[in-house]
């Protein structure tokens, strides 16, 4: 068995390789597509590729196949100065594996990227959301559509299935959005409350350098850094280059997110200029209730995914409770580029992808009988326990155990008898690193995370328990209760949960974040569903501190499953800062935080864990 590959776990009755071996390729595929503009609705074209199996041998090409479509702003693909280069960098692997066995694939430069005309005026803004339905509408005028579609991709793309779904049209049964947010603020733009540098740094340049074809400043991003990717290429009539010129150079006027961002600091608070622009109308869960329910949905995230995309996954699937749904979440970064764990035996994922979404889509949108209804709905992997499980709701875990801090910097799991404080100064300079879950949103090449975790987390504040006597899975979302007094207005409370293993050093498990303006508690809006605390972040529930009150705030740390070895202690740290990737709170006055342990309200971490030897039967 390879690492993180899923043959021989039991997880599956038919593992996805052994699936994937039933299905082999029966056509060609050309590296270049046919590519053309498709006319919006408001006059924009858009720059289209589609790809269509070819004939094989002694196979015949059928004259019509099922679709899967892709809406990206990374460029559908690349002009290139040496033809050994992958054209397709984003879109290579769904044409290699999907076309050759039946499926047409479709990618679209969305409007005001790429060689698409127009003006991006948000991140997926309903402006964009209306040109989706018009792509799927010409999609079944082709004759090579049979009018089924579905649509798939990575983080941009993932959360586009979401909306292509959204748009209700009829031609749309199945949809793989892969490690992609549900909701753009919480899962993305202020996680916690904390407005994310990454996103208004970061991301904005990458994004400025893609937009208008700046070769130079490109070159410092992995995902585009190959020289000789040379700029979006041009549709097909576009021979001397013209219309992709004047597409590129309307691109300098699309929207800055570091400046937008800064106007959307409350949740669903319209832009000051567009009442119906804000972070809801630009997220798929303010569309839920006009998703159709008979069209199939597969959820994929990994435990590392970002800032809180994971939680994006598992909302997704929790949210669409009257749709067939699958979910699905590895040991993987955003995008599964890396493997996580520390004690992986290779960088690489090795777990077959790409064929678990062909058994979806192949049921439900080739209409095979594939046995995935057969499957558990939920797969999942345990990291230090090395090993894929079945589920069949979420959280796989429903109760878990109390720890509760003390001032001697103990964890365990019965209160101080008496209530302690425990005073706390926030430094501004905490940070928790360059490699870190973060840094791959601004196309950061991390392979090894957390590498200096064994010391950064020493400049926290820790409560560390006893060696564990047995292996303990813990799988969800860890949830704080910290009770704090702040001598200012405002704070934020950092939780990071660590691995002391037997030999003393510390692995980074998950963390969580709150900014205390944000503490109040709700439920979600319409359909929109959480099996963690929710907040809505916005401007009429934000509450400031009263100096030296005391306050619980309650909130989830990213969701997680890792098994605790026998010998490991677990460890909880807190700080009120990460300089590495947020902002003060609050500026220049960095609070003196006292937290309450024991007593009639203490501070505690409930989490939901259970004895490897107590699983469920598979």
């Amino acid at each position: 068995m390879k690492f993180d590959d899923s043959d021989n776990t039991g997880a599956w009755a038919v593992p996805p390789e052994t699936y994937a071996a039933t299905r082999p390729p029966q056509f060609e595929v050309s590296v270049v597509p046919k590519s053309l503009y498709v006319t919006m609705r408001d006059g924009c074209r858009i720059a289209v590729d589609y790809y269509l199996p070819l004939a094989s041998g002694a196979a015949e090409a059928p004259a019509s196949f099922p679709t899967i479509v892709m809406f990206t702003p990374y460029n559908r693909r690349f002009e290139v100065v040496d033809d050994a280069v992958e054209r397709s960098p984003n879109a290579a692997k769904f044409r290699d594996f999907y076309v050759v066995r039946g499926y047409a694939l479709v990618v679209v430069d969305v409007r005001g990227t790429g060689a698409s005309f127009g003006v991006r005026d948000a991140f997926r803004s309903p402006r964009e959301r209306g040109d989706y339905r018009e792509i799927i509408d010409w999609i079944v005028s082709m004759p090579w559509s049979n009018g089924a579609v579905g649509s798939t991709g990575i983080s941009y793309s993932a959360a586009a299935a979401s909306f292509v779904a959204s748009t209700g049209h009829p031609a749309v049964k199945a949809i793989a959005p892969l490690f992609g947010m549900l909701d753009m603020y919480c899962d993305q733009l202020y996680p916690g409350g904390m407005l994310s540098r990454i996103w208004v740094e970061g991301y904005d340049e990458m994004m400025v350098a893609l937009d208008q074809g700046h070769r130079e400043k490109l070159a410092q991003y992995a995902y585009f850094g190959d020289p000789r990717l040379n700029g979006a290429a041009r549709v097909d009539e576009d021979q001397d280059g013209s219309l992709l010129a004047t597409a590129v150079a309307g691109h300098k006027e699309n929207f800055r997110f570091r400046d937008l961002a800064h106007e959307l600091t409350f949740r669903e608070e319209p832009a000051l200029h567009d009442t119906t622009l804000h972070t809801g109308t630009c997220s798929p869960y303010w569309y839920l209730d006009q998703m159709p329910r008979d069209v199939a949905v597969l959820s994929v995230g990994g435990w590392f995914d970002a800032a809180s995309y994971t939680n994006g996954s598992i909302a997704r699937y929790l949210s669409y409770a009257d749709n067939p749904r699958h979910l699905l979440i590895g040991p993987w970064d955003h995008g599964a580029r890396t493997n996580v764990s520390p004690w992986r035996k290779q960088t690489a994922s090795q777990f077959p992808l790409h064929a678990e979404i062909l058994r979806f889509f192949d049921q439900y949108l080739m209409n095979l009988d594939t046995g995935l209804q057969q499957e558990a709905p939920i797969h999942y992997f345990s990291i230090h326990a090395d090993t894929w499980q079945a589920a069949r709701s979420w959280p796989p875990i429903e109760s878990g155990s109390r720890y509760y801090p003390d001032a001697q910097q103990r964890l365990s799991l019965i209160p101080p008898p008496a209530e302690q404080l425990l005073p706390y100064q926030v430094t501004f300079t905490t940070g928790s690193g360059k490699q870190t879950r973060f840094e791959r949103l601004a196309a950061v090449a991390v392979e090894d995370y957390y590498p200096d975790w064994d010391q950064r987390h020493r400049s926290l504040v820790s409560f560390t328990s006893d060696p564990l006597p047995e292996a303990m899975e813990v799988t969800g979302h860890i949830v704080a209760r910290v009770n704090m007094t702040s001598s200012e207005t405002d704070a934020a409370v950092f939780v990071y949960v660590s691995e002391v293993d037997a030999q003393g050093k510390a692995h980074y498990v998950t963390e969580g974040v709150l900014r205390a303006l944000h503490r109040k508690l709700a439920d979600g809006p319409g359909k929109y569903r959480t099996s963690w605390p929710f907040r809505t972040c916005a401007r009429q529930d934000a509450r400031q501190l009263t100096p030296g009150a005391r306050e619980e705030l309650v909130f989830a740390l990213l969701p997680v499953s890792w098994t605790l070895q026998p010998g490991s202690r677990l460890r909880i740290s807190i700080s009120g800062a990460d300089a590495d990737h947020f902002g003060q709170v609050p500026h220049g006055r960095p609070p003196r935080l006292e937290f309450v342990l024991g007593g009639e309200n203490p501070t505690y971490f409930e989490i939901p864990m259970r004895p490897v030897s107590a699983h469920p039967a598979r």
